[in-house]
């Protein structure tokens, strides 16, 4: 596991740049460090050593030190491939997983990436050809930031090693943020900085010339397949849980596992104790609010196998957290998660190097409670007249009725019904809705995303998927954008920070494939979520553990941000510098602070504004977005800069309709 960055450029690379680069990500590499240095090309990477710790030193190059690679990772059947390569007569002087994709490359060329069973974002420089490719795995465990600039073209594990060069440092993207305050995160291919992209999971990109092309390699098929019955089925499962777990416990540094005491963590906990000859190592995070704590169950898994285990126990808002979180998030990130996410690495980072985790599980098995919501509300489908009528009726239910009650749950159904399919599931995904962005946003910001629509990337996703029904196209939606747009970011980055690698069974690309095929009435049956996965584990949980409902990672949010947060949260976004940056509205913002103290929960919108105000001061200090150069222009307005405490005010009215264009912005 380590971090990579590197630079292209036809007349030149400047060493100094890349080595400040990989300075930048210490925490992601602290064992060791190395750079390759020639005129039109550097690479650089910091070496976290799992396998191969005497030998495994980067770059890794091909005999000759024509082909030359950086690799963040683990490719768990590199001992295959080494037999293979070896086999062929390639010399391999090391032992481990990073050099054979130098000796794949002069194999088979780009489709090396279809070789490689793991986690994965490489750069690999051809010398003879003038050809640099990166690449990313298929699902996104790895990430990859890239950009264009004056002719050079950089790439980075994290944004931040690309923009402590105040030269990239850039502006921050009104497409990005706008799509951000939807989905909590920043969708590939955006970056929040406009200028960088990410590169897409199971992606490749390739420079040539200055010439740059990215092409997909893989997409998970979700086309139904014919099965055997559910038993059959579920001993297939429990075959390729074990085999994927097994791969993942390779390594000569310790290793444990997040166990949050749900199905998925349990499942892999499981697996684990039943391949190992020692106790497994394993950490918990828990609250003192009873609805978000599941340290219980945890315990009962691991008493059950026998397990080393360790909590840590939430009282209050971890108000401490806050500046590394926003350094180690190098976007905006509205997930709360992140919080006990990065508690529980710093936790686990100083007993193991390597933790398996339960990613995954919910997406190919179907797990997540919206699935039997999305799944009600097709049943309730209603007649094209009356759709807006009944939306109306279920957003009105919603406010009017406290949070978790039955009254808001029909409150939802009544919304979801009056929708087609795919808007359903980007209805449920908003934290921000069209029209709440609209309100909270200045007349400028307004301006410069006009018919900019967030639900279009969820449109896609569900036209281009191929499952068989709208419940396991559902999912497979989710695999293309909540998943790596969310999840893994959360689990790399707060991993990371700590200097720990994360690893998961349920995202071994052969379970993932096998799993997509599957029937929809094989993950969700009646009310039962993950039927086929819990079928798979009756020898291996207990039946309640099974049964219990699914809570989620999350946090108290709402309570703490009318408690130890709300201080916080007010002076941030009602200071002078929010207010000066003339993105949000002064007004606006007051009135969600205002309504959540008073009662209604606007926790996450709060989260959100809060989250981006935090990355922008720690990565963008005193930078303000280039606004037009003199005069009032359409769709602008001087910032407000109020001497007193801003009014709450009434919202403005909801936007124009927006189109459906498809805005892609790393360039």
């Amino acid at each position: 596991m380590c971090a990579i960055a590197g630079a292209v450029r036809a007349d030149g690379v400047d060493p100094a740049t890349v080595r400040a680069m990989c300075e930048t990500m210490v925490h992601r590499g602290p064992d060791g460090d190395g750079l390759h240095v020639e005129h039109s090309a550097v690479l650089g990477a910091r070496r976290l050593a799992v396998v191969d710790v005497a030998g495994g030193d980067q770059p890794v190059r091909s005999e000759d030190g024509r082909v030359v690679a950086v690799f963040n990772g683990e490719i768990y059947n590199f001992a295959e491939l080494r037999a293979e390569l070896l086999a062929k007569g390639h010399r391999l002087a090391a032992g481990g997983d990073s050099e054979c994709l130098v000796h794949l490359y002069e194999e088979h060329g780009d489709a090396l990436v279809h070789r490689l069973r793991g986690m994965f974002a490489f750069a690999l420089w051809d010398g003879h050809r003038r050809r640099l490719l990166l690449a990313r795995d298929r699902v996104g465990e790895k990430p990859l930031y890239w950009g264009v600039r004056s002719g050079s073209l950089r790439f980075a594990s994290e944004l931040k090693a690309l923009i402590a060069d105040p030269k990239w440092r850039g502006e921050v993207d009104p497409v990005a943020l706008h799509h951000y305050l939807t989905f909590q995160y920043v969708p590939a291919p955006w970056s929040i900085v406009e200028g960088i992209g990410k590169l897409p999971p199971g992606s490749t990109l390739v420079w040539q010339e200055g010439r740059v092309r990215v092409d997909r390699y893989w997409r998970l098929d979700a086309t139904p397949r014919p099965v055997a019955d559910a038993g059959e089925e579920a001993d297939r499962l429990r075959e390729l849980l074990m085999e994927a777990t097994r791969l993942r416990m390779t390594g000569e540094r310790p290793i444990g596992a997040f166990l949050s005491g749900g199905v998925d963590s349990s499942a892999v906990v499981a697996a684990m104790a039943r391949q190992s000859s020692r106790p497994v190592r394993t950490f918990c995070v828990g609250f003192d609010h009873a609805a978000f704590d599941e340290r219980e169950h945890a315990r009962r898994v691991a008493a059950l196998y026998g397990t080393d285990h360790s909590e840590l126990t939430l009282s209050d808002a971890p108000l401490d957290v806050f500046p590394a979180l926003s350094w180690h998030f190098d976007e905006p990130f509205a997930d709360s998660s992140a919080i006990p996410s990065l508690l529980v690495a710093r936790m686990s980072g100083r007993e193991v190097t390597v933790a398996l985790t339960g990613d995954g599980g919910d997406e190919s098995f179907g797990g997540y409670r919206r699935y039997l919501m999305l799944r009600r509300a097709a049943r309730l489908r209603a007649p094209r007249a009356a759709a807006p009528l009944l939306g109306a009726a279920g957003r009105s239910l919603q406010v009017l009725s406290r949070q978790g009650s039955m009254l808001r749950r029909a409150g939802w159904g009544m919304e979801l019904a009056g929708l087609p399919a795919a808007d359903r599931y980007t209805r449920l995904m908003s934290y921000f809705t069209g029209e709440q962005k609209w309100e909270v946003y200045t007349p400028w910001q307004r301006g410069r995303v006009g018919g900019v629509r967030s639900g279009a990337l969820v449109e896609r996703a569900f036209a281009e998927s191929s499952a068989g029904c709208d419940l396991t196209r559902f999912m497979d939606v989710d695999v293309n954008t909540y998943l790596p747009g969310d999840l893994l970011v959360k689990t790399d980055l707060s991993t990371m920070a700590c200097s720990v690698e994360a690893r998961s069974p349920f995202l071994d690309h052969v379970l993932m494939e096998w799993a997509a095929g599957l029937p929809g009435e094989l993950k969700i049956r009646g009310g039962t979520t993950k039927y086929l996965l819990k079928r798979a584990l009756a020898d291996w949980l207990p039946e309640d553990l099974l049964r219990r409902p699914k809570m989620g990672f999350g946090v108290p949010l709402a309570s703490w941000l009318r408690t130890g947060m709300r201080p916080l949260a007010h002076d941030l976004l009602t200071d002078a510098t929010a207010r000066d940056r003339g993105i949000f509205d002064p007004g606006a913002v007051a009135r969600l602070l205002a309504e959540h103290a008073a009662g209604r929960d606007h926790s996450d919108r709060i989260w959100a504004l809060l989250q981006f105000e935090l990355w922008h001061r720690t990565h963008l200090p005193a930078h303000l977005p280039a606004r037009p150069a003199a005069g009032p222009v359409a769709g602008h307005r001087p910032p407000v800069r109020p001497a007193a405490p801003v009014a709450v005010v009434p919202p403005v009215p909801a936007p124009p309709v927006e189109d459906d264009r498809w805005h892609p912005r790393p360039a």
